[in-house]
């Protein structure tokens, strides 16, 4: 049984583990990569919903996982496969979320259920199963109504590494990277390396002393879980960045971090930003590109012309929106005039695909050379050949 908090109630198959679990119902439109959306940071604290219909038929293996775990509270799909058809399979999506604890619900109308959630905006839920199912509806629901909501949650420190690791490129480095992990995906440092780039992996708990101590040449913040408005430690941390005069690339949630620490606000989105389908202009060149999305909250900048930047009176300079999302005009992206820094709310390293926006990386490796004094272009850098491989190969 999966229940909202406005009281719908769906009922299904038992899929995955049993028991119950809680957290924000929100629904992806990507009709591929579900092993990727299992296993982002990202989805911490909330129950997915997908709304291609028929999910599981790849199976699932450790080559596709992009962190350490599951981080979904509890899955919802319509057609569960029944079979597993492709050769990378080393178990079946079930056995997965089975292994991996993650509370599934399977044979429901996940089209309605994404309208009522794109009509109310995402709510809080939960999937039960099992002996779960012992309460009353009333019980389930008013367990629902109790759970706390996402804005002002904080998943940081749940999903961030423990302690600092170092990777290094194939070949001579051409710099280094101090990547901050607020939940980072695994295709970003691979993004990274295949640029030549160093990367020290910091957790998000990291000082600026710590991070500066690393030398690097960039600064990188990852996606992430959570209410942006909760991470004031992050967000002292990148205006440290920003006082360094550092250059700095943040995707999703170090976007949002990047307007927090210029002085803007963030807010939450009705529905979000979920899938591998969301059309993006990019302001610069008038390309629309096709990113993978995965966001609930957004920066709130004005989208027309030059802003100084709020915060402590403007020392940070100009900002201008650089990105913004066709469907709703949602800003996704900013850079800074008056700083190396720039950041898109999307995720240009999505190893499922599309991958419209992997120049951003390309970009990241020339501000390294810039500061690093060299004058090479990307045709020059080491692993920068990575670009001409097939999509099915670039973030292998």
């Amino acid at each position: 049984m999966l229940v909202l908090e406005d009281g719908t109630v769906l009922r299904g198959s038992a899929y995955g583990a049993r028991g119950s679990r809680l957290g924000e119902v929100v629904f992806t439109t990507g009709m591929t990569g579900y092993q990727e959306t299992l296993t982002d940071p990202s989805y911490a604290g909330q129950i997915v919903v997908q709304t291609a219909p028929h999910i599981g038929n790849t199976g699932a293996n450790g080559q596709d996982m992009e962190s350490r775990k599951l981080w979904v509270r509890g899955y919802a799909v319509r057609d569960a496969s029944r079979i597993v058809s492709s050769y990378r399979a080393e178990q079946s999506l079930d056995d997965l979320l089975a292994s991996s604890d993650v509370v599934g619900i399977s044979d429901i109308d996940t089209r309605m259920l994404t309208r009522i959630l794109r009509e109310v905006g995402s709510m809080r839920g939960g999937i039960f199963s099992g002996a779960a199912l012992e309460a009353s509806e009333q019980e389930l629901l008013r367990t629902v109504r109790e759970q706390p909501t996402m804005s002002g949650a904080s998943f940081v420190e749940e999903v961030t590494i423990a302690q600092p690791v170092v990777l290094e490129p194939e070949g001579e480095a051409i710099g280094t990277i101090a990547a901050v992990d607020l939940g980072i995906k695994g295709a970003s440092p691979r993004s990274m390396l295949s640029r030549g780039l160093r990367v020290h992996l910091l957790p998000a708990t990291s000082t600026v002393d710590e991070l500066l101590a690393v030398d690097p040449d960039a600064v990188f913040f990852s996606n992430g879980p959570g209410d942006p408005a909760a991470a004031d430690a992050q967000v002292d941390l990148l205006r440290g960045v920003l006082d360094a005069d550092l250059p700095f690339f943040g995707i999703c949630f170090g976007n949002q971090l990047l307007g927090r620490a210029l002085g803007f606000d963030t807010y939450k989105l009705k529905f979000g930003h979920r899938g591998i389908n969301q059309p993006v202009l990019d302001r610069e060149t008038g390309k629309v590109e096709i990113t993978a999305h995965n966001h609930g909250f957004a920066v709130d900048v004005p989208l027309q012309g030059e802003h100084v930047a709020p915060h402590r009176g403007g020392r940070y300079g100009r900002v201008v929106v650089t990105h913004v999302g066709l469907n709703d005009d949602v800003v996704e992206g900013i850079r800074c005039l008056d700083r190396p820094a720039y950041s898109v709310q999307y995720h240009p390293e999505a190893a499922g695909g599309p991958h419209d926006a992997s120049y951003l990386f390309d970009r990241l490796a020339d501000l390294v050379a810039e500061r690093r004094g060299g004058s090479a272009g990307r045709a020059d850098l080491p692993g920068s050949a990575a670009d001409t491989l097939p999509s099915s190969q670039k973030e292998s």
